[in-house]
Formats: C-alpha cells, sequence, structure tokens
C-alpha cells in the first residue's frame, strides 16, 4: 500500500517552534495534482533539429513553453532593470543604480560604455533556490518531441508518462515558490504550517519503485514498484483511468486514522478527483474519530498550473481554514466535522455536491444549510481570518456513532447455505489492532426509480431484474450489503415492483434506505417508510456511504426463513434493528 510518508518544511523543526503541522492525503484521480504535459520547448527544437511548436490552431507558437524545473549548477543571470512592470521606468527616480550595463556584444560591464547598453542586475542562480520556470529540454529516446503524455497517441500505459504527481509535496512546493500573495510575497504555505505528506491512494504511482537514495522532491524511504489500478488511480490519460474498487476505501481509512491517532497534527487535508470528493468527505466525516480540522478540497475545474485553476488557491485556503481555529468548540474540538473547502466557500462534508466543472462549481443539497461560512479575502481593502455563520447539529468525527474506534470487530452478514436457506453468518470487520478489514468493506448499490418505468401494472418483485440480480450476488458474495432506493422528491416513491423487490432484500438480511431523487430540499421522515430506513434529505450517494458505515458498525437485518412470507416474530426483530440504523440516520 503506497503510504510512505514526505515532508515539506522550512525553518527549525515543529517540535521546537510549535508551528502547525498539518497532514495532507493523496486521494485518488486528484485533479490538483494533474498537470499539463511536458511539451519540448523551442530551445530544444533549434537544438536538436526538432520542428518548433505549432498551438492547436495551427499558428506558431509566440512564447517558449515553461515548466517548473532544478539547476544542476548555480548559473549567472543578468536581469533587464525596469523588466517586472510596464510602469517601473516610470518611477526609475525611486530606484537605486542597477549592477552595471549589457552592452551590445552582450558583455555584462559595471560601468556604461554606450546610451545602447543595457542596465542590468547580476544574480546568481542557486539549486538551492528551489524550482524555476525553465524550457523543458527533454526528448522521447528515439529523438522525436513530446507533444502530450504518451509517446504516441492511444499509447498503452507502459509507453505513456503520468501526468499526476505522486503525492502532494511538489505540488505545495510549487504554489509556495511560485505564488505570489496580495503583498507582493510568496511562502504562502509554508509561513502558516508545516506538511507530511502520505499517499493513502494517490493518483500516481513508482512503477518502477523508488530508492530512498534517488533524488526527490521530498525525502522519503523505499518505495516498492506499484502497479496502476492497485495501488495508485489516476483518470488521464484515459488509456490508463483506473477506479479505486471497495478494499481501497478501506485501507485509506485505516492510513488516515493511524496517522492522525499518532495526536501530532493540527489538521488534515484529503485532496482527491473533484466529482468524487464528497463522497469520500462524508465517509471520513463518519469514520475519522478526531477532534482536529479536517478539510478536502480539490480543482474542480483546470489542472495544476493551466490558467484558471482554482485548486491551488482552495490549498491555500484550507490551510488558512486550519490555522484560523474558526472551527473550535469551548473544548478546543473541531465543532463542524470535515468541511469541503472551494471557491472561497466552506461546506459541510454532508451536504456539499459537486454541480459542474467550474470555480465555485459545487452546491449544498437537501435544502437546509450545507455552506457553512467563507473565506475572508487575502488583501487590502478587506482582509481577516475565515467567518463561521453557523454550526451544523449533525454528528461527526469524534463524535460519530459509526467512527472506527466504535466499530465492532464481529458483525453478523447473511448469505445463502447450501440448502438453498438464508442464513445469518459472522462477518470480521475489524483486525484485533483496529483496523478495518479493507475486504469487509460492506456493497451497497442504488437503485433509481423514474415514472414510466415498470413493465406493467402487476408489481412482480420479479420484474425488477437489477435489484434481484443483485440479492442474489450479494447472498453469494457479499454477506454485508443493502440498497439505497432513489424514488420521488422527496419521499422516496418507487413502483409496487420495486417497493416488493426491495422488501424481499430486507427479508433476506439486507437494510434499505429510501431517498428522494436528485437534491430534494424536502426531508423523507419516518412516516414515509415501512421496514425501511428513513434517508432524511441525504442524496442517494450520500446515504449510500452512511449505510455502508452503518453495516460496519450494526451488521445485517436478521433473516427470515421465508423471504415473502416472514412471521410477526420475524418482522418485530427486523423492526427493532432498523432502529438502529434509523437513529444514526437521523443525527448523523
Amino acid at each position: 500500500m503506497p503510504s510512505n510518508k514526505a515532508r515539506f518544511q522550512r525553518g527549525t523543526p515543529t517540535e521546537a517552534t510549535g508551528r502547525p503541522r498539518i497532514a495532507v492525503f493523496s486521494g485518488p484521480t486528484a485533479t490538483v495534482q494533474n498537470t499539463a504535459p511536458l511539451i519540448t520547448s523551442n530551445k530544444a527544437a533549434a537544438k536538436y533539429g526538432l520542428p518548433p511548436i505549432i498551438n492547436p490552431d495551427g499558428s506558431a507558437a509566440r512564447f517558449d513553453a515553461l515548466r517548473t524545473q532544478r539547476l544542476a549548477a548555480p548559473v549567472t543571470v543578468y536581469i533587464e532593470q525596469f523588466s517586472g512592470h510596464p510602469l517601473e521606468r516610470d518611477a526609475s527616480h525611486l530606484y537605486a543604480d542597477p549592477d552595471g550595463y549589457v552592452g551590445t556584444d552582450g558583455r555584462f560591464r559595471t560601468e556604461r560604455q554606450s546610451v545602447e547598453d543595457v542596465p542590468a542586475y547580476e544574480v546568481v542562480l542557486e539549486p538551492e533556490d528551489g524550482l524555476y520556470m525553465l524550457p523543458f529540454m527533454g526528448r522521447q529516446a528515439d529523438g522525436k518531441p513530446w507533444d502530450e503524455e504518451g509517446a504516441f497517441p492511444g499509447a498503452s500505459p507502459d509507453k505513456v508518462r503520468q501526468p499526476f504527481y505522486p503525492d502532494g509535496s511538489r505540488l505545495f512546493e510549487e504554489i509556495d515558490r511560485l505564488g505570489n500573495g496580495p503583498h507582493g510575497t510568496n511562502g504562502l504555505l509554508s509561513s502558516k504550517a508545516d506538511f507530511d505528506f502520505f499517499r493513502p491512494a494517490p493518483p500516481a504511482g513508482y512503477m518502477k519503485g523508488l530508492a530512498a537514495t534517488e533524488r526527490t522532491d521530498a525525502g522519503r524511504g523505499d518505495i516498492a514498484p506499484e502497479a496502476l489500478g492497485e495501488d495508485f488511480f489516476p483518470y488521464k490519460p484515459k488509456q490508463s483511468k483506473r477506479e479505486p474498487h471497495a478494499e481501497v476505501l478501506g485501507r485509506l481509512t485505516n492510513s488516515v486514522q493511524s496517522t492522525l491517532a499518532t495526536g501530532i497534527y493540527s489538521g488534515a487535508i484529503w485532496l482527491e478527483g473533484s466529482p468524487w470528493v464528497e463522497e469520500t468527505s462524508y465517509w471520513l466525516n463518519l469514520l475519522i474519530g478526531t477532534n482536529i480540522p479536517f478539510v478536502t478540497t480539490s480543482s474542480p475545474d483546470w489542472t495544476h498550473g493551466v490558467v484558471g485553476n482554482v485548486g491551488d488557491r482552495n490549498i491555500i485556503d484550507a490551510v488558512e481554514y486550519i490555522v484560523s481555529r474558526v472551527w473550535t468548540d469551548e473544548m478546543r474540538r473541531n465543532s463542524v466535522g470535515v468541511v469541503y473547502v472551494n471557491a472561497g466557500q466552506i461546506f459541510t462534508a454532508r451536504e456539499v455536491q459537486k454541480e459542474d466543472a467550474r470555480s465555485g462549481g459545487y452546491i449544498a443539497t437537501g435544502g437546509h444549510g450545507g455552506i457553512i461560512g467563507a473565506m475572508a479575502q487575502t488583501g487590502p481593502p478587506v482582509s481577516g481570518p475565515p467567518v463561521i455563520t453557523f454550526r451544523p447539529n449533525r454528528k461527526h468525527t469524534w463524535e460519530s456513532r459509526v467512527r472506527c474506534d466504535v466499530l465492532p470487530e464481529v458483525v453478523q452478514g447473511s448469505e445463502r447455505s447450501q440448502d438453498g436457506t438464508i442464513r445469518p453468518v459472522d462477518v470480521r470487520v475489524k483486525e484485533a489492532s483496529g483496523d478495518l478489514l479493507p475486504g469487509a468493506i460492506p456493497k451497497v448499490t442504488i437503485a433509481k426509480h423514474a415514472r414510466y418505468l415498470p413493465d406493467d401494472g402487476e408489481g412482480d418483485p420479479d420484474a425488477e431484474v437489477e435489484i434481484i440480480a443483485r440479492i442474489e450476488k450479494n447472498l453469494s458474495d457479499n454477506p454485508l450489503a443493502g440498497f439505497v432506493g432513489e424514488g420521488g422528491s422527496p419521499y422516496g416513491q418507487m413502483s409496487t415492483s420495486a417497493d416488493r423487490a426491495f422488501r424481499r432484500a430486507t427479508f433476506s438480511g439486507m437494510p434499505v434506505v429510501k431517498v428522494g431523487r436528485g437534491n430534494a430540499g424536502g426531508i423523507l421522515t419516518h412516516s414515509n417508510v415501512d421496514l425501511e430506513i428513513a434517508g432524511g434529505n441525504l442524496t442517494a450517494t450520500k446515504a449510500r456511504m452512511l449505510l455502508m458505515a452503518c453495516l460496519l458498525r450494526f451488521g445485517a437485518l436478521p433473516p427470515t426463513r421465508g423471504r415473502d412470507e416472514p412471521t410477526p416474530a420475524e418482522i418485530d426483530a427486523i423492526r427493532q434493528k432498523l432502529k438502529k440504523y434509523q437513529e444514526v440516520f437521523d443525527t448523523h
């Protein structure tokens, strides 16, 4: 599992200074760790006799392609005076003299020889300075220029360069080095905190492994070769796209929980792909028992380094939120749980949802709050800390009833025996150490109803072939399983056939949650369900995460002997078990 830690630190050690120390976790398909392709520069084209860069519209590129790189040796450069701003020269009387002048022969002299000499500053750039924007000189092994991630269009993953960073260390360094604040200074991250970087389910990996002696952006131990789709999960290029499977959720939960349990961190940041970060955010809000601030964020529009990218600003805001302490209660605990920060807004993990691929493209679902505050402007005429306008009353993190440390080691599941009957079975969900067993992550699927969907008006449950097939698959392979039914808004009404199929799932040990379609503003209450769980104003995807957590906490429903004709005692046993689920859904 790629959980290796990297350090990004400036100044004296955290322990000596009392500076905040923040854990940064890289999650799957994290767009904010994605970059534009490294394109062979015109400098390289001129040197090696290659064709120049051509813009997508067919025109010649006006400027060379520059990317952040490191110097291999010191170099002396001469910077033209008054070239930092079009109106610098207008204030020349306020400036000291330059270091010298560059003549028409290209030589630098301390005294001016001609009116054509260019006033300049002499400066030595050192490798230790950090990253500089420089022409990219790399070429392919056969001498051809790079013009995309792959060696050629449609290249297999072994012939494709990875555009994602393996962890957040390079990303944070580039923001810190190149990002200017409103007062003209950089260091917008290192001035506020120290950072450790973790890779519980990163978007990029070391396919050849990495030795600790190799020079990297941040020191780390040896890393064994990592596998695409098992150890790391990109979405680009398309031929390399991989989605994390259920066990990855268990692994990342263990990684985050064990890291924060050390007690050495002042806060945590989770980076993930913008379409899916809302689900992981809510899961972490439910499972991670920590009282420190926890921020999730992403880049919902463009990749890192591309014009218009809001992801870099989101990271700065996430750090500012953590160090501001606006999240504290009277006991100095996190009073709002996991939050998502984007485009200056602070969302609760329970309500946040992406609606569009643009800056500010997130909304609060459920119609009852969700945006709890905002980041303040960072410079004149307005400045100040983030503002929290109200605090939600839902349980989260350290007070969650489904957090990792209160989960039992064994719960009851249900499975089909060889004689065809459904029986309860013990399912181990945690190690004695307290870690989740990744293979025990419950299987919860979503079934959506639409008008004019039933085959006929008979209400035959066997007509719901997708639900019935999933029930049988679960009884064979997934002893902890359940369903979310997304029905009419806001009360979750579904067809008679779907309701009867769900009743069969309930009698097979699989709890069913009902929610309204889309982002229903109404609240689905207990009076709207029977032998099911009322999902309140949760979306189907959020209800799914909560039901998965409840299955780990309470186990499956008690299966009945006859799935279509259970006894009153069996019905009562199911109702009693569902009360435990419903209490969590009402409070989380």
